[in-house]
């Protein structure tokens, strides 16, 4: 079958597309003929071994084994192990792979049927492969609220990437006053996904400006926690779904702190994989939530998706098409 396979870390010129062994299921995985997997900031990550903590994980000076990236994938059940209970070869399934091989931008993958959830008849597999990591870090940043009632204040930073382009359709379908927070070229797009109120990094600073918000679901963790605190309201809760070893070492050590002396919490999200996937599925349906994809790339232009993802100009989420 046909990979992108990488075995040195680098720019997206390290990926290579490869002849390499189909997989075999194992008793309990199913082997998925995928259709569509979508780039996240842990593929780029993994791919450039920066930072340089990953690498503790994956190899100190190259990756432990020739790997083949993407752990958001849809597609179609092709063959089942025999202890697979709930799906059976034809079905159409999404799901998050990051707890297993990965392995996404390849003909086949490999995945436990655990991690899988089946595909909305409705929804297109690249609409699919663009869903599982991005909406369900949204939904579960807005559960660290017990819940999210009409009129909550909840900004965004980050509103217009994978996670931030969910967030803001979850948070309107959960009835709550949208902020969202990204640069020039992205505040229409915010806009027309119900953003109520945008806010231009470049030109303004959130922290600053004198408001306050009931929860602040950010992408960016760009900067101090006590800035964080200052926005939240009364009971506010600052939640963190990605940043550098620096921010989550102040969340880890200083949030505690400040939860116990003004009763703010500042929390980092960890993610679950493919848990509420069926919560995402009914809002889908409903017409409520829809992935944002800004372009599709065939497998054959791996190093271009790449390129392209890691400019970061994109808005929502950059699909790569292998069928």
């Amino acid at each position: 079958m046909k990979a992108a396979v990488y075995d040195q870390y680098g720019s997206p010129d390290v990926l290579e597309l490869k002849d390499v062994e189909k997989p075999s299921a194992k008793d309990d995985e199913v082997l998925i003929k995928v259709y569509a997997a979508s780039i996240n900031s842990w593929d780029w990550d993994m791919l450039t071994g920066i930072p340089y903590e990953y690498r503790l994980l994956s190899g100190l000076f190259r990756p432990k084994k020739t790997n083949i990236l993407g752990c958001d994938v849809a597609g179609r059940v092709e063959k089942i192990g025999k202890n697979v209970i709930k799906l059976k070869p034809g079905d159409e399934v999404y799901g998050d792979l990051s707890e297993g091989s990965w392995g996404g931008f390849a003909e086949y993958v490999c995945a436990h049927e655990s991690q899988l959830e089946f595909k909305p008849p409705s929804m297109s597999f690249e609409e699919a492969a663009a869903t599982p990591q991005a909406a369900l870090l949204a939904l579960q940043a807005f559960q660290t609220k017990n819940e999210i009632t009409q009129g909550d204040t909840i900004l965004i930073n980050g509103g217009c990437g994978g996670v931030g382009t969910f967030a803001i359709q979850l948070g309107k379908a959960f009835g709550a006053e949208i902020t969202a927070v990204d640069s020039t070229e992205k505040i229409e797009k915010m806009r027309s996904l119900g953003a109520d109120h945008t806010i231009d990094y470049k030109k303004a600073e959130f922290t600053a400006n004198g408001k306050y918000y009931d929860l602040i679901l950010d992408v960016r963790s760009t900067r101090s926690v006590f800035d964080y605190r200052r926005s939240l309201g009364p009971n506010g809760i600052y939640a963190s779904v990605g940043g550098n070893t620096s921010s989550i070492l102040q969340l880890t050590f200083l949030g505690p702190f400040i939860q116990r002396k003004d009763n703010k919490k500042l929390t980092l999200v960890m993610h679950k994989p493919n848990i509420g996937l069926g919560i995402i599925n009914e809002l889908f349906e409903s017409g409520k939530v829809k992935p944002v994809i800004d372009k599709c790339f065939p497998l054959t232009e791996i190093r271009e998706a790449f390129r392209y993802f890691g400019e970061g100009h994109f808005k929502g989420k950059v699909v790569v098409k292998i069928v």
